[in-house]
């Protein structure tokens, strides 16, 4: 138990969980399914906030709106965790010509997966890009199992190719131990699981982005010049991942599914 809660003070102290503005102040629904759901103001939430944990888990509500106001249908959508989140603010030359990220800080695959078909599905992207998997490791959202996030991963991408849109899978990016769990070691576990990603990319004629070879050092992390925290690249990190990004993204279109 005191583990968990030292997992959730960290994640809370965090910078990169945190949205603009003051703390919400937030009145728990008294009802049932209603028509609006999601506060009018999302100021103040992240993933691990009260509110959220207890009442949006997946966080559906966090870009709820934002979908409603797109004026047309994006050529790409990034979804993902915290990684995805910060790419679109430190390296916003990728996110225009119709690129659009998705990205919550701290979440998992299963709840990636929960907010799949509202945030990627609905907006009839060309092409998603599929970056998760540091949190599952982790243990984010609780215990799992390699077996549990492969499924998730097979659910996301499987349904976006019977929606006629074609994926790019990212690899995990290297972790050589986490600052909020600085029980675990993880650097094996990230190959491992990439290894699966890489070959079921091939299986379902997605196209992997293999981004932790290009950043992985001896010890399987990252070098704090590209990720200070060595999880969370910087400007430097992503100026590293963009190309392989844009590769990646222009071959998924090249062998787009056709609706």
């Amino acid at each position: 138990m005191r583990q968990v809660l030292a997992a959730v003070l960290a994640l809370l102290a965090s910078p990169a969980m945190a949205q603009n503005g003051p703390p919400a102040v937030v009145t728990p629904p008294d009802e049932g399914m209603m028509d609006k759901p999601c506060l009018a103001d999302q100021r103040g939430l992240n993933f691990a906030h009260p509110y959220v944990r207890q009442y949006d888990w997946a966080w559906q509500c966090r870009f709820a709106e934002a979908d409603k106001q797109l004026a047309q249908a994006p050529r790409v959508v990034f979804i993902g965790d915290s990684i995805t989140e910060r790419w679109v603010g430190l390296a916003p030359s990728l996110f225009v010509s119709g690129a659009v990220g998705r990205g919550i800080s701290g979440q998992t695959s299963p709840q990636i997966l929960v907010r799949f078909y509202q945030d990627v599905v609905r907006l009839r992207p060309k092409v998603v890009h599929i970056m998760i998997g540091t949190n599952d490791i982790a243990g984010n959202s609780g215990p799992s199992s390699a077996e549990m996030y492969t499924n998730h991963i097979a659910a996301m991408v499987d349904i976006a190719r019977a929606n006629g849109i074609a994926v790019v899978i990212g690899s995990i990016l290297p972790a050589a131990k986490f600052p909020w769990k600085p029980q675990l070691a993880p650097a094996k576990q990230v190959v491992m699981l990439n290894a699966w990603l890489k070959d079921f990319a091939k299986l379902r004629g997605a196209v992997f982005a293999d981004y932790h070879a290009a950043l992985v050092n001896a010890e399987g992390g990252m070098n704090p010049d590209v990720a200070p925290d060595g999880i969370h690249p910087n400007a430097k990190g992503y100026t590293v991942m963009e190309p392989i990004a844009r590769a990646a993204i222009a071959e998924a279109e090249k062998a787009s599914v056709k609706r």
